[in-house]
């Protein structure tokens, strides 16, 4: 029971100390949040204290600037016041101005309008002075027309035909005062650069004609030729392209083609069948395979010797073989090859006395006519295919031109083409280089005369020289000699556009007078 009470007691004071210990920290919480509330309390007040105190400095310099942004406000008022007072007074000045050149302008247009008046006036009569003068003119052309017999029409005829022959006679003395002058200075100088490269190149020419005569052993082989019923022949001529004549003439046949490409290649497959001796369809197709090849390698072998030569460089080997292939060409019967050596030559030495770039001369010389190598496999002119195979292998401006403008199809663009043409002048100008048959030959000589009649003034004319030349003998009192000269070019132009003609042909006019008296 003793436990018990103590127990209790001891609980009771226990919970009296826990009581008491609350009360004793509520108490100290109550004293903390009073000195906090003071704490507060003094902030704020410390806080509106400061506020108040920057409101009032914020209001102080507030006004300190507006005070400050009025005195600037009134000063730029001001001065823009000042400014607008000057530029009205400006614009009063120029409208002053304007008002006093107004004036003036309108004292001007009544000037004008015055000086207008007094114009139309002066027309008025100048018309009126024309028309008695159109009058007075109309009266003297109609008396002077039937005084004289002639027509206002007929009078100007024959006035501007005096002055056109006044003028073909001035004309004349002129032309041949820079004639003969020219001639003093290039004359001498021509002919040494023309004579040394002529002397300098010789060549020979053989003429190519149009059939090839192959040997035989015996007579027996013209049957073997021709085969069984022909097959041989017929497969020989349809495979080269050329015909084969047999006739009466003992051990040999006779090949025919225009073509000497092919001729040549025909004659070497013959010869190789008839030392061979087997000839049928199967052999003469090998053999001709076999020619064809060697052939090829032969010309491009010339190519390449020619092009050596003449100290080139630089062709394209396909040219090369073009080069070859002109020794199976010729024209009026000239080697083409021989003749393009020979305008390389010659157009070279002529360059190089002038002082120009002979190689580029020689060059364009040897390629001039290289359109000839092929100009019967292609349609166009063998100038045409020249400067199309010129272009194809990149070939120089200056080739190019040479062989568009040889034949005077071009204008001269480069002096080397001038040499071309005048160096192919003189290849085919050498006695003997060229030849024509007989018919067309005297044909031509023909055109020549007639062509000299057909000109007013001309008594007679002759083609000499074997046409390289004509002689026209003129009246004496139509032609004076300065109309001679100009008659004497006129020929030449109408020949050149008329005619076509190997070299050049010289015309020469002749005027004499002659006083015939007998004595009895």
């Amino acid at each position: 029971m003793l436990d018990y009470i103590m127990i209790s007691i001891a609980l009771i004071l226990m919970f009296a100390s826990f009581f008491f210990g609350i009360l004793f920290q509520r108490r100290n919480i109550e004293k903390e949040n009073m000195k906090l509330n003071k704490t507060v309390e003094d902030i704020v007040e410390r806080s509106k204290r400061e506020a108040s105190e920057i409101i009032k400095e914020s209001e102080l310099k507030y006004q300190e600037l507006v005070f400050k942004g009025k005195k600037e406000l009134d000063r730029e008022e001001n001065f823009l016041k000042k400014e607008i007072q000057l530029m009205e007074k400006r614009i009063l000045s120029k409208e002053e101005n304007l008002d006093r050149k107004k004036e003036q302008l309108d004292r001007k247009e009544e000037e004008v309008d015055i000086k207008h008046v007094d114009l139309n006036k002066k027309i008025e009569g100048i018309n009126e002075l024309k028309n008695k003068n159109e009058q007075l003119r109309t009266k003297l052309i109609e008396e002077v027309e039937r005084v004289s017999g002639l027509t206002r029409e007929e009078a100007k005829n024959i006035l501007i035909e005096e002055m056109i022959s006044d003028a073909k006679l001035i004309a004349a003395k002129t032309v041949k005062e820079i004639d003969e002058e020219t001639k003093k200075i290039a004359d001498k100088k021509a002919k040494s650069i023309i004579a040394t490269a002529i002397q300098r190149t010789a060549s020979d020419y053989v003429n190519e004609i149009a059939v090839t005569v192959v040997s035989l052993p015996s007579d027996e082989m013209k049957g073997r030729i021709i085969g069984r019923e022909g097959r041989n022949i017929r497969t020989f001529e349809n495979i080269t392209g050329v015909d084969i004549i047999v006739d009466d003439t003992p051990e040999a046949v006779i090949l025919s083609s225009f073509d000497p490409y092919r001729r040549e290649i025909a004659k070497l497959t013959l010869e190789k069948l008839v030392v061979d001796g087997r000839i049928h369809p199967t052999r003469i197709e090998e053999m001709y395979e076999k020619s064809k090849t060697e052939i090829e390698k032969h010309i491009l072998e010339v190519g390449e010797e020619t092009v050596f030569e003449l100290r080139l460089n630089g062709v394209h080997q396909n040219i090369k073989k073009l080069i070859g292939r002109l020794q199976y060409r010729s024209s009026y019967g000239q080697n083409v090859l021989k003749h393009s050596i020979e305008v390389a030559k010659i157009a070279g030495i002529m360059a190089a006395e002038l002082g120009i770039d002979d190689k580029m001369a020689r060059r364009a010389g040897l390629m001039h006519d290289l359109g000839k190598a092929i100009d019967q496999e292609r349609e166009g002119t063998h100038t045409e295919i020249g400067i199309e195979v010129a272009k194809k292998y990149n070939e120089s401006p200056v080739v190019i031109n040479a062989i568009a403008s040889h034949h005077g199809e071009e204008e001269f663009k480069f002096t080397e083409s001038v040499l071309v043409q005048s160096a192919d002048a003189i290849s085919a100008s050498r006695p003997g280089a060229r030849r024509e048959l007989l018919e067309s030959y005297i044909k031509r000589l023909e055109n020549l005369e007639n062509i000299a009649q057909s000109f007013e003034g001309v008594n007679k004319s002759f083609a000499i020289q074997a046409g390289r030349e004509i002689r026209i003998i003129v009246e004496p009192e139509k032609i004076s000699d300065e109309l001679a000269i100009i008659l004497s070019k006129d020929i030449s132009k109408r020949i050149e556009e008329e005619l076509t003609y190997p070299g050049q042909i010289k015309v020469t006019v002749i005027r004499e007078s002659r006083a015939v008296e007998y004595a009895k």
